[in-house]
């Protein structure tokens, strides 16, 4: 049985990035849940969580992620994903718990979405949602 480590990076520019290691389940999703409380109670812009090391999600940790989504989603932050393994992100995917425009297979491709999102922000031409995939 493999555990879940949680890393928590201190904020930048708003966005704060949190990398997942190992199962998000039953028996590791509360775990996740208390971590990100502190997290959200901050009200980050952004929230990433960087899933390129963990193997395998449950419904239980699906919750989690539409969770923590749906409390980002209330202040007007976002939730994204970057990383996802392929069989974690089937699993992402199958039930839509954040939407496909917000998960990104790489480091540059979501670079270039907060981007965006800060330029739009900032009054500035940029639309986050013409970077994404189709």
């Amino acid at each position: 049985m493999m555990s879940l480590q949680i890393e928590i990076y201190p904020p930048v520019n708003g966005n704060q990035y949190v990398t997942l290691d190992g199962r998000l389940d039953t028996l590791t999703h509360e775990s996740l849940d208390a971590r990100l409380e502190p997290l959200l109670a901050e009200r980050p812009q952004t929230l990433v969580m960087d899933l390129a090391r963990l193997e395998y999600i449950s419904s239980a940790g699906v919750r989690s992620i539409l969770k923590t989504r749906k409390i980002m989603n209330l202040f007007g932050g976002r939730l994204v994903v970057v990383h996802p393994q392929e069989q974690v992100r089937r699993v992402i995917e199958l039930v839509q718990a954040v939407p496909p425009e917000v998960v990104f297979a790489s480091t540059e491709e979501l670079d270039a979405y907060l981007d965006a999102v800060q330029r739009q922000i900032l009054g500035q031409d940029g639309d986050p949602e013409a970077g994404s995939r189709s």
